[in-house]
């Protein structure tokens, strides 16, 4: 029996839009090897990122649209800037949230009641333990979903995502800056107990007792109902705070505006120390910023590649999600937060990159501007200007700029040297997640 023609072209476009998944799946298989073989694991890691940067490099020479990559260059660079300067707010909000209620406070607070934990917890007494083992394994992490990104944005170079990869990047980074903001104006707005007790005394270097802000307007109506009702009837605070050590405060010049936020010590005195030592805090930060990052990752992949690969990234997320409440590294709410907010911040920036050809788009409204011209030369049987309008309505929907081919290849190079030496950074500073 005869294929039919939309068959053909069905399996034509499945074996076209596969490499680049299969790509994938190698990648998560050899990383999870760290757990079953260092040796093998290294071995092969480094066998495929050499094969992949090869590959990559052989095809930036032969790759046409350097000159549309220059064009998307400046505004990818200006929102890595931007996303700098998300992340520095977001370290000394982290800084803050963990250090203005002491050490005291973060050993003491209970945790919240979380139904998505007590669901796990009693999914483990009725699955068999091979499902319970597989919902445990540690298969992707934060590291995983900024290379599975990568890799979707090199992928540019052999035709299988639309150009440019940086306006891709540039999409992919403005969601992520403008979801670091307001997941910091989140988290810092109400401070939320840690599932983790033990944290902020492992990884910080804070005061046990609170900072004078927090003695005068928490400590006295945080539990007393009496208290509580008197300051609402009040509006004010009214109770006296106590006796508590005095804050240490370090001359730090022009910084100095930071000392009530970052709570110095006399060990760690030094307000740079302080924020590259922030991480990702100790006490509940509403949303995942793990799952907020693995959630944009499924977005670009599903919207720029399509095909069995993102639903299988899809599923890789759902199993992160139930993993960051199984460890108790957040609550369910902050995982079903960062799911939903990643889905429509992805939505609402298709002005940086879209899948969609803009070129059509470009060709109709050029057709709507000559079409009475058209119509006068059809009645008129002038073929050479029908053909001259044409081509001018082809003409229109081309990029226009062009750049020599000198500067495109200098360009080109430059490029990849650089986002590939930015690509294994990534993978060596975030490698334990």
């Amino acid at each position: 029996m005869a294929m039919k023609p939309s068959s053909l072209i069905s399996l034509f476009k499945l074996k076209q839009n596969s490499g680049l998944g299969l790509i994938a799946i190698l990648y998560i298989c050899i990383d999870y090897f760290r757990h079953i073989s260092t040796s093998w694991h290294q071995t092969l890691q480094t066998l495929l990122w050499v094969l992949l940067i090869l590959a990559a490099i052989v095809r930036g020479f032969f790759y046409t649209k350097w000159s549309i990559e220059f064009r998307s260059l400046i505004p990818f660079l200006i929102i890595m800037f931007f996303m700098l300067f998300t992340l520095l707010l977001e370290c000394i909000s982290v800084r803050f949230t963990t250090a203005v209620l002491g050490l005291t406070w973060h050993r003491d607070a209970p945790s919240l009641p979380d139904p998505g934990q007590w669901l796990l917890l009693a999914a483990n007494e009725k699955l068999p333990s091979s499902v319970v083992e597989i919902l445990r394994a540690r298969i992707v992490g934060l590291e995983h979903y900024l290379i599975l990104f990568m890799m979707l944005a090199f992928s540019v170079l052999f035709n299988s995502v639309k150009a440019p990869g940086f306006g891709l990047g540039a999409r992919y980074m403005f969601t992520m800056a403008v979801g670091r903001i307001l997941r910091t104006i989140t988290f810092v707005s109400t401070i939320l107990p840690s599932l983790r007790p033990w944290c902020a005394s492992n990884r910080f270097d804070v005061p046990a007792y609170p900072h004078p802000w927090a003695q005068k307007y928490y400590m006295p109506y945080a539990s007393d109902a009496g208290a509580i009702r008197l300051v609402l009837q009040h509006d004010k605070a009214y109770a006296d705070a106590g006796i508590y050590p005095d804050e240490f405060r370090p001359d730090w010049g022009s910084m100095s505006f930071l000392i009530d936020i970052l709570r110095p010590t006399e060990s760690k005195s030094s307000w740079y120390r302080l924020l590259t030592a922030s991480g990702g805090g100790c006490n509940d930060l509403v949303f995942s910023g793990h799952m907020f990052v693995a959630v944009l990752t499924a977005m670009a992949w599903t919207e720029a590649y399509g095909g069995w690969t993102s639903s299988l990234i899809w599923l890789l997320v759902l199993h992160s999600a139930q993993r960051e409440v199984r460890e108790r590294n957040h609550y369910s709410v902050d995982v079903v937060v960062a799911i939903y907010v990643g889905i429509l911040l992805w939505r609402t920036t298709k002005f940086l990159w879209s899948a969609k050809d803009a070129s059509v788009k470009r060709r109709l409204l050029k057709l709507e501007k000559i079409q009475g011209r058209l119509v006068q030369a059809a009645k008129d049987s002038d073929m050479d200007e029908i053909r001259d309008l044409l081509k001018e309505v082809d003409l229109g929907s081309q990029d226009t700029q062009e750049s020599s081919q000198r500067s495109v290849v200098i360009f080109g190079g430059i490029t990849l040297l650089s986002v590939l030496t930015i690509a294994l950074l990534t993978l060596r500073w975030t490698s334990d997640g």
